[in-house]
């Protein structure tokens, strides 16, 4: 049987979550105006942005607390998130509209197509992974986002000396993540090991309060060579 017959194996599951009125009502209205429809062809950023400069991508932003706080901080940068759920694409078009946020633009699609289709190889200033879906069972592990694979086309479409930071709450995942980050020879560490928290990642409440109960939290940031 050819290897096109089967589907890829996705890092996430589409789950029918609830979504409020407001987070609807921001998708109808917003997402024409700040989000990017999925196409496969390389993006023009600076079109895309109306504006020159850097662009980081975020894969997976969840509720988008910390894509907006860091857009805000960093008015110089462009940011560019992808998402899949659409509880969280409507919470982070409504603060996108409400904070007047230009430099932040999302896409609601699969990360590896993105990647793969609409960013062109060396463009990317830098990419946030931050808390992605752990898969605790061990008969899971093969839907984590950060693979070998992954890894690579990451850095295919990093410009030289740019940084790639994910973040973790888990430890056996942040171990893994560390590891395939250092396998790929495009990439070098940036610290002896795990990172220390840079200031612009700031922590979200739910970070806070794992951190009073004891929990630990590993960032993992690596450069293209």
């Amino acid at each position: 049987m050819p290897a096109s017959s089967h589907p890829p194996i996705r890092s996430y599951v589409l789950r029918q979550g609830r979504v409020s009125s407001a987070q609807r009502r921001a998708v109808d209205t917003l997402l024409s105006v700040y989000g990017i429809a999925y196409a496969a062809g390389a993006l023009d950023f600076d079109q895309a942005f109306g504006r020159r400069g850097p662009t980081v991508l975020e894969i997976g932003f969840g509720m988008g607390e910390t894509s907006a706080r860091i857009a805000q901080a960093h008015p110089q940068n462009n940011y560019l998130g992808i998402e899949v759920h659409t509880p969280g694409v409507g919470a982070l078009l409504k603060r996108i509209a409400e904070d007047g946020l230009t430099n932040l633009r999302l896409i609601q699609h699969d990360a590896v197509e993105v990647l793969e289709h609409m960013i062109a190889p060396a463009t990317l200033a830098g990419v946030h992974i931050f808390f992605p879906d752990p898969w605790p069972k061990k008969r899971h592990h093969k839907r984590r986002l950060i693979q070998p694979g992954f890894a690579a086309l990451l850095a295919s479409r990093l410009s030289p000396g740019a940084y790639l930071h994910a973040a973790t709450d888990w430890q056996e995942y942040a171990e893994q993540i560390l590891a395939v980050f250092a396998a790929e020879p495009a990439l070098a560490n940036t610290a002896p090991g795990f990172a220390p928290r840079p200031d612009y990642r700031p922590l979200t409440k739910f970070e806070s309060r794992g951190l009073k109960l004891g929990h630990e939290v590993w960032d993992i940031i690596f450069c293209r060579i």
